[in-house]
């Protein structure tokens, strides 16, 4: 295998792992009852059905980091890559997905105003591990 392909492989990977500790941050927020507290109504079935796609979610907008760290020159600064990334599923989520389909108005403020907050924390804890894992796996060049 190509050291280009491969890196695509760890940036999908490291993606999958991101979302992997994302979501387990979202179920640990509602098992608290942070979100209740917070006054943000998010409380998903989390089972495999529910987590199965957002792995692969996280691992498909591992490829999107990809194109930030896939040239030679530019494989440095890997986790504030991820963070800086992890703003577009943000806006996906928020902008996109919560209103047209999911009925949740934009940003998702009828789930509580402190939505946005979530989804921001939820989606910087998932570029922080992508851009993490990405390092960790891909080693000194």
């Amino acid at each position: 295998m190509q050291r280009g392909s491969a890196l695509i492989a760890v940036c999908f990977t490291a993606g999958l792992i991101g979302a992997l500790f994302s979501n387990g941050a979202l179920w640990l927020s509602v098992k608290s009852q942070l979100t209740t507290y917070a006054g943000v109504a998010i409380s998903p079935d989390f089972g495999l059905p529910w987590l199965y796609p957002r792995l692969l979610f996280g691992g498909l907008w591992g490829l999107v980091y990809y194109l930030t760290v896939g040239a030679r020159r530019t494989r440095r600064r890997w986790v504030r890559k991820g963070l800086w990334v992890s703003l577009l599923p943000t806006a996906v989520q928020l902008l996109i997905l919560f209103p047209y389909c999911e009925g949740k108005d934009l940003l998702g403020l009828s789930l509580g105003s402190l939505t946005p907050a979530f989804i921001f924390a939820q989606y910087l804890i998932w570029g922080f591990f992508t851009g993490f894992f990405t390092r960790l796996f891909w080693g000194k060049e």
